[in-house]
């Protein structure tokens, strides 16, 4: 065991028992990795301190289950991800966001690549989501880009809440595919469009 493990190993064991100051001192060797990796997807200094407090109090809130054999590091980041995902999903709901991102983007002249990026994205996207038979491009754009709910999507299509979301479930597989053979990165959609 590295001396980095060992020392990761006895704060965890600290940690696991409520220690604060192990906390604190977990806190203070990793902030700064879980800041600048939350912000390298959020591009927001608010956004990004807060998915990095919720990182800290979610390892809080399960500290008497972690694994003091495994480093804490990859769970940090494990757990910044999930909460920049949620972030992104719950961003991406509205048809106002991803206009106001457009625009942002369309503003800022010193990002060419990134509209570009962005733009092939949209366009693959939009080919890949016209290729789902229309029912599951009914229940996919209504979820993903108008944000209703399964039951609201089952309301206004006359359909159950359990197809609602078995159509979502086949369109995200059928979507990730297709991306794949484009050459996307799965998780760049999912970040940009879930």
């Amino acid at each position: 065991m590295s001396s980095e493990l060992a020392i990761d190993a006895v704060l965890l064991n600290q940690l696991r028992n409520g220690d604060k100051v192990a906390f604190r001192r977990l806190y203070d060797q990793h902030y700064r990795k879980i800041y600048q990796f939350a912000k390298s997807f959020l591009k927001n200094k608010e956004q990004s301190e807060d998915i990095l407090q919720e990182t800290f109090l979610t390892l809080w809130a399960k500290r008497e289950s972690l694994n003091i054999d495994l480093p804490i590091e990859p769970l940090l980041f494990t757990i910044c991800r999930r909460l920049v995902i949620d972030a992104f999903r719950k961003a991406t709901s509205s048809e106002k966001y991803r206009s106001n991102l457009l625009m942002t983007m369309n503003d800022a002249d010193t990002n060419s690549e990134d509209r570009i990026i962005y733009a092939d994205l949209l366009r693959v996207t939009e080919g890949a989501i016209s290729h789902l038979p229309v029912q599951q491009q009914k229940v996919f754009r209504l979820n993903r880009f108008e944000g209703l709910s399964y039951d609201e999507i089952g309301e206004h299509l006359n359909i159950s809440k359990n197809t609602v979301k078995n159509h979502l479930v086949v369109a995200l597989k059928t979507l990730k595919s297709e991306l794949n053979r484009e050459g996307i990165l799965y998780m760049l959609f999912i970040t940009l469009f879930i």
